[in-house]
């Protein structure tokens, strides 16, 4: 029987790389990445991690207030914290979720994105009743396109989205979908 979204915060991991639960012991890789303007550059203003200015008030609460919209894991490569990954903007009729993540710098390049992106579509796909898995991305973010075309996703358009600049945001839409029969 396949997981409802959101009816667990599920612990994966695949030898290198693992998505988990923040914990209280995370703080210190969670206030580089959110002190980091590179990071943020190409993201939404208003992320969950950037709600409080102490990032432990933000693990605090995140799992209770956060939860119903959307899920927030660790990424953790080799065992050090590099970045996050989320799910959000859950249609259950339609079985359809969106993600993104966020790498700390000293992690780009090293895979990281890649096999987080990929372990979760493996779950995704594998336990939960999801078939369809979307993404946004600005449009001169490249290294977050390449992750994506890497990972099955597939360009579908170029629209102008609120990511709460003040003014409408250029992103890319990406999509990678299965069918009910393909699920494993």
């Amino acid at each position: 029987m396949k997981k409802k979204l959101f009816s667990e915060i599920p612990y994966l991991e695949d030898g290198r790389i693992v998505l988990r639960k923040l914990e209280p012991e995370d703080a210190d890789g969670l206030r580089e990445l959110v002190n980091s303007p590179a990071v943020y550059r190409y993201l939404p203003t208003f992320l969950f991690e950037k709600k409080y200015e102490d990032v432990t008030e933000v693990i605090r609460r995140l799992y209770g207030e956060c939860f119903e919209e959307s899920m927030i894991l660790g990424i953790f490569a080799d065992g050090d914290f590099c970045g996050l990954i989320e799910l959000y903007g859950y249609d259950e009729p339609d079985r359809k979720v969106s993600i993104g993540a966020r790498l700390l710098e000293r992690s780009w390049g090293k895979g990281a994105a890649t096999g987080a992106v990929r372990l979760l579509l493996d779950y995704l796909r594998g336990e939960t009743d999801i078939v369809t898995v979307t993404a946004s991305s600005m449009i001169d973010n490249r290294c977050s396109a390449h992750v994506l075309e890497k990972c099955g996703f597939t360009l579908t358009a170029r629209e102008d989205e609120d990511w709460g600049f003040g003014r409408p945001t250029p992103a890319d839409k990406w999509i990678c979908r299965w069918s009910a029969e393909e699920e494993v």
